[in-house]
């Protein structure tokens, strides 16, 4: 069986990707990514799971429990860190847009009924990672420890300049390590401009266990979606010409949120040598104010 569902294997309708935790085929973590054109509307009940709205391109209105949350968006994934808004499980939401909009809903299966928040992109801290070509930028907008106002779910963005390595030494948050979470990596791929996606470019994506039980290299395009049940994952990589993003969701049964990870033994090594390396003066690609020439 293969984890990789390239671009339309999960759409329906006016949704790039619909993607329950039970057509996953597991039990917590979740996406959807929806497309709303100029003036459009689309009303949704995140039933018994909690999410964020993060635009990827434009901007919208979400409505939720009386609350009301004008996101500015971005124009790419490529050109600024966004800001977004958090949603309880049992909750009628409306999105709206003046402009168009198409936005991720990483979601989560919960226990908790928090209230709706609003998530500056100002206060989102963007972590550079890595050294040499393993140089990478974290954007670490839900993840526990910056934003702890959720129940399961844990988000961020990775920007992976071409030509360059991440998610890398291969790590894995499964029944071996500390923490057991489902992962979601949803990948953009920019194309020859660098800022805006196509399915022109491509990278590549590996997961396996010891067991061999999953061994998959992929090559992944702009719109793909990559699920980590188990096992190692990494590295990344984004080919020459064509930086990578993806949107990384995590859910799993732990009591509390954790990003915990195991290396793979035989590469740990590697974060050892970046101390000696330069960073790649590409990153950070981009901030909340957007990007970093």
């Amino acid at each position: 069986m293969s984890w990789h569902r390239p671009l339309g294997t999960l759409a329906r309708g006016e949704n790039a990707v619909e993607l329950t935790p039970d057509v996953a085929g597991w039990d917590h973590a979740g996406l959807r990514v929806l497309l709303l054109h100029p003036g459009g509307v689309a009303t949704f009940e995140t039933g018994d799971c909690e999410a964020f709205v993060l635009p990827l391109s434009g901007g919208c209105v979400v409505e939720v429990d009386g609350e009301r949350f004008e996101l500015r968006g971005r124009d790419s994934v490529f050109t600024r860190v966004s800001d977004f808004a958090y949603l309880p499980r049992d909750a009628a939401v409306r999105l709206s847009t003046r402009d168009g909009v198409e936005v991720a809903l990483p979601m989560a299966r919960c226990d908790r009924r928090l209230e709706p928040k609003y998530g500056p992109a100002e206060d989102v801290p963007v972590e550079v990672r890595g050294a040499g070509n393993a140089t990478r930028q974290v954007t670490n907008f839900g993840v526990p420890g910056v934003w702890d106002h959720a129940d399961k779910l844990i988000a961020c963005e990775l920007i992976t300049p071409d030509g360059n390595w991440s998610s890398y030494p291969p790590h894995k948050h499964d029944h071996t390590c500390d923490v057991v979470n489902e992962e979601i990596y949803y990948f953009r791929i920019a194309g020859r401009d660098k800022i805006t996606p196509s399915r022109e470019g491509f990278g590549f994506h590996r997961t396996y266990t010891d067991d061999g039980d999953v061994d998959e290299d992929v090559l992944v395009r702009d719109g793909d979606v990559f699920l980590i049940p188990r096992g190692y994952h990494g590295p990344c990589v984004a080919a020459p010409g064509y930086p990578m993003y993806y949107l990384n969701v995590l859910a799993g049964p732990n009591p509390e949120r954790s990003m915990a990870f195991c290396d793979d033994p035989a590469h740990t090594w590697i974060r050892d040598t970046w101390a000696s390396q330069d960073l790649d003066p590409r990153c950070p690609v981009t901030t909340a104010e957007g990007r970093v020439e």
